[in-house]
């Protein structure tokens, strides 16, 4: 048990930690008490001892994270598979004995509006009504998830998320044809989304530091490929038949999660008196170091207090940081360039993210629910290139040129996809996963190891409260190019298939570009690091 707990431990048991009404702990600057929200786990943590405890909690953090946000991409993934349902040949169908179809009516099996030969540009625009109040959104979500309980504010959103995904899959049990309805929904779903990547990275920002910062956030961002895979594998169950429950059934889990964040969720290691964790270096010296000056109530105890100035201090509140402001977080040196880039390989993901069923139903000619399967093995690709990616940024110290190397590998293998990755199912099943690892590996690197390092950058002395606006600041400009991708995706897939991949190779070049002035910066530091190696040595 380390010494302020057991300091305190004393205080509790000689009746001389006595608080009153004003001097609980406050929450988020909100006037939250941390000790009435979880008086149970923060007595838990003491009787355990700070190791036991922290190790622990921070494993549920982990995990109860990785739940969240899975819940908010397998919302995201069921118009993707839906997609060849509301538009397909009907005349490779057998048409139901029903007076209300003609004998000349070729699209009696599709859903009007999507009906029409322009199918393809109201599909894009359903995607881009979501994406582009996404990006708009993502903006202002950093801010407030800065100065709201994230505790609220996700239980919040992911209760939204699930009302707005259920109420686009009951435009099917309603039988509504109206265009206007489905892009409403889109609308109002893409904003409430945005509650959930700010908040979530800062909340693992709070409780991990930056040692395996990149390993533990690429294994942790697979969330984002297995929520696309059971969207995908959800959606195809019924994608063929009642397509209304390929969405419902997403809302109604997601909802589900949000409950479970409301009881679950804890934001600071403070809240249950853990150690808060390490985030940079300078000169050999942390700044979050785990002393035991630290792991109290900050500067009011040391080794050497007296009983009489724990008390005292222990009815102190937490002071807390002021937030960052929107031309503050952008000055932080990295963060124009790092969400550049995301900008051009955001547009790439997304873009097989909305499209990759549709293609694969088109060009290769498998069924609405096969297309949906196999366009899963890019997603397990892509967890396989978030785990490598943050395994090598680690060990290299690189993030930058990880993502640079990884960037300009994906190049050529979406050329060799798009030409021979349907000629047979082992060429698809192999190009689907290499082409998932190096298009998603940059992308999940970006969006959590290199937020959480710039959102606790030596820059900002240890004020936390940055995390939320840099996160979001990155993936409001990633979630430009994400609305973009779908977007051209829909204008040019009418020209042939391969100029859309033409494209996709051009933005892969262009974020590989963006990288190279921090790229150069990395190789003079390890130029650098080299020189002193051989310096010791020769000492």
């Amino acid at each position: 048990m380390c010494e302020p707990q057991m300091e305190r431990m004393i205080l509790l048991s000689s009746g001389m930690d006595q608080t009153g009404p004003g001097d609980e702990d406050v929450d988020s600057g909100m006037g939250f008490s941390t000790v009435a929200t979880f008086p149970a786990l923060s007595g838990l943590c003491s009787a355990l001892g700070c190791s036991r405890c922290s190790t622990g909690f921070r494993g549920f953090i982990l995990l109860l994270t990785f739940f969240i946000y899975t819940c908010y991409h397998m919302s995201r993934k069921p118009i993707s598979v839906v997609k060849s349902r509301l538009h397909q040949n009907c005349s490779e169908l057998v048409k139901p004995i029903n007076d209300s179809y003609s004998l000349n009516d070729t699209t009696w099996c599709d859903w009007a509006p999507f009906d029409k030969n322009n199918y393809k540009e109201l599909l894009g625009a359903v995607d881009n009504a979501f994406l582009v109040a996404y990006a708009i959104g993502m903006f202002i979500s950093g801010i407030f998830g800065e100065r709201l309980p994230l505790r609220y504010y996700l239980s919040a959103g992911m209760l939204l998320s699930g009302l707005f995904t259920s109420l686009f899959g009951l435009g099917y049990f309603w039988n509504i044809h109206m265009l206007w309805y489905f892009v409403l929904i889109q609308i109002c779903n893409g904003l409430v989304q945005t509650t959930g990547w700010p908040s979530v990275v800062t909340c693992v920002g709070n409780w991990f530091g930056k040692g395996k910062r990149g390993l533990i956030m690429g294994i942790w961002n697979s969330h984002t490929s297995v929520g696309n895979i059971l969207g995908s594998l959800i959606a195809g169950v019924w994608v063929n038949e009642q397509w209304g429950l390929s969405f419902v059934v997403p809302g109604i889990i997601t909802a589900a999660m949000g409950v479970l964040t409301f009881l679950f969720l804890i934001e600071y290691p403070e809240d249950v008196d853990c150690t808060t964790p390490q985030h940079h270096t300078s000169d050999g010296l942390d700044e979050n170091q785990d002393n035991p000056a630290d792991l109290g109530n900050g500067p009011c105890i040391n080794k050497e207090s007296s009983l009489e100035s724990v008390a005292r201090c222990s009815k102190e509140p937490r002071a807390q940081p002021a937030a960052i402001s929107f031309l503050g977080a952008l000055r932080i040196p990295g963060v124009v360039e790092f969400s550049l880039c995301l900008l051009f390989a955001k547009l790439v993901s997304y873009t097989f993210l909305y499209w990759l069923p549709l293609y694969i139903f088109n060009v290769a000619h498998f069924s609405a629910k096969q297309a949906g399967d196999l366009s899963t093995l890019f997603d397990v690709g892509g967890i396989m290139g978030g785990i490598m990616a943050g395994l090598i940024s680690d060990y290299t110290n690189g993030r930058a040129t990880t993502c640079c190397i990884m960037l300009i590998l994906a190049a050529p293998m979406m050329f060799l996809y798009n030409y021979i990755g349907q000629n047979g199912i082992t060429n698809s099943v192999v190009m689907l996963i290499v082409c998932g690892a190096l298009v998603n590996g940059p992308y999940a690197l970006i969006t959590t190891a290199v937020s959480a390092d710039l959102g606790t950058h030596k820059s900002l002395k240890g004020n936390s409260k940055a995390l939320s606006t840099v996160t979001a600041i990155i993936d409001g400009t990633g979630s430009i190019g994400a609305a973009l991708g779908p977007l051209l995706a829909g204008l040019i897939s009418p020209t042939g298939w391969n100029n859309v991949f033409y494209m996709l190779i051009s933005a892969d070049i262009l974020a590989c570009l963006l990288l190279c002035r921090l790229v150069y910066k990395e190789l003079l530091a390890w130029k650098s690091s080299l020189s002193r190696d051989r310096g010791y040595k020769e000492i």
